[in-house]
């Protein structure tokens, strides 16, 4: 039958039973999957983690204005890490460096989850925040 249409004979689902075939043009079923496939690629959201850097004696404009940034962020969907860097005798007072990534989480408690607890990599304090 799809010989005398001049189409093709397309198994849809091999594992039924009995198994589905159709007749149809082969490469225009090809063409629309591919269609298909590219209008979803299009519509998917790239999550993206952007980066805040912080030291642990911030000056509280300083501090705002990071926070603006994060919450600018946020608005547009991607997660944020927060990195505070400690420099010299600075590493002998972690407590304010996890004060200061505490009061973050807090500041941000209505839009955002944690999604990794502030933790100390070598000379860094990192956490990472994602929108709600």
């Amino acid at each position: 039958m799809a010989e005398e249409a001049g189409l093709d004979l397309v198994e849809i689902s091999p594992n039924n039973d009995p198994p589905v075939c159709k007749i149809l043009d082969l490469g225009k079923l090809k063409y629309a999957n591919q269609k298909k496939a590219a209008e979803a690629r299009k519509k998917q959201k790239i999550v993206e983690i952007k980066e805040i850097k912080m030291r642990p004696n911030i000056d509280t404009h300083d501090y705002e204005v990071k926070m603006k940034a994060i919450l600018r962020f946020f608005e547009d969907g991607d997660k944020v890490r927060v990195t505070l860097r400690f420099r010299g005798r600075e590493m002998a007072h972690q407590e304010l460096g996890m004060k200061l990534l505490l009061q973050v989480k807090e500041d941000t408690a209505t839009i955002a989850k944690v999604e990794a607890e502030p933790k100390l990599e070598g000379r860094q304090m990192m956490m990472v925040l994602a929108p709600r």
